[in-house]
């Protein structure tokens, strides 16, 4: 018998593709030299496949649309059936850098937050990006990697992170996001998690209908911080 030891050393590409939702606030093009803060959102289970308009039902998108004013970019990327989203965090950031390449972006203000599928997403995509947001709202998510090794995310200590879940969630246990939160606060993260006492599953209609976490959002940048 034989045996060597070898190394394979190989740079490999791919093809992706993947469907988003881009809005655009008003006043866009009114200055050419002003920049705007960006949220990516990330939906949940129920919106995967390839109907955009299920990504519209909940979230981001459907405020985007409900109020006179957003001021925010947002993109809201569609997640193809039978995936999750930790099976495209690469190709999330392929997105934010085209956008951001091709558009009027604050690069200092890019926010995370999803709900549900889109909460593990979010944790997730944060603690593998940790230097990419100014400030992640993971809605009835957790980790799969939660309960035992619950101390990644003190990758993100540095990213504030406002975490929310419901009470009485038989999806989601809200145990899913309190282990997270408890980990960040023994690391000295930055970090507060709300609990809506009779929210189940749907803790995200609450939190995204409520101003509170748009100024929390805008009151956190990536220059500050560094600055800090």
């Amino acid at each position: 018998m034989i045996e060597q030891e070898k190394t394979f050393d190989a740079k490999l590409t791919t093809q992706v593709r993947l469907n988003y939702l881009l809005h655009l606030p008003d006043g866009y093009r009114a200055d050419a030299d002003q920049r705007w803060p960006l949220i990516l959102f990330l939906h949940g289970a129920g919106e995967r496949g390839d109907d955009l308009s299920l990504v519209k039902l909940h979230g981001i998108p459907k405020v985007a649309m409900l109020l006179d004013e957003f001021p925010f970019i947002a993109v809201s990327p569609q997640c193809p059936a039978h995936h999750w989203w930790s099976d495209y965090r690469l190709v999330l950031i392929g997105l934010l850098d085209a956008i951001a390449e091709n558009y009027l972006v604050d690069t200092d203000r890019v926010y995370l937050t999803g709900l549900s599928m889109g909460g593990f997403g979010t944790w997730h995509l944060a603690v593998e990006h940790p230097d990419r947001f100014a400030a992640i709202a993971p809605i009835c998510g957790g980790g799969f990697w939660a309960y035992s090794f619950p101390e990644r995310v003190c990758a993100i200590k540095h990213v504030p992170t406002w975490a929310f879940h419901g009470a009485k969630d038989e999806v989601v246990p809200p145990r899913e996001s309190e282990v997270l939160v408890e980990a960040l606060e023994a690391c000295g993260g930055d970090v507060k998690l709300t609990m809506y006492p009779d929210a189940e599953h749907d803790s995200w209609t609450e939190t995204y209908d409520d101003p509170k976490l748009y100024s929390w959002f805008l009151s956190h940048s990536l220059a500050e911080r560094d600055s800090s």
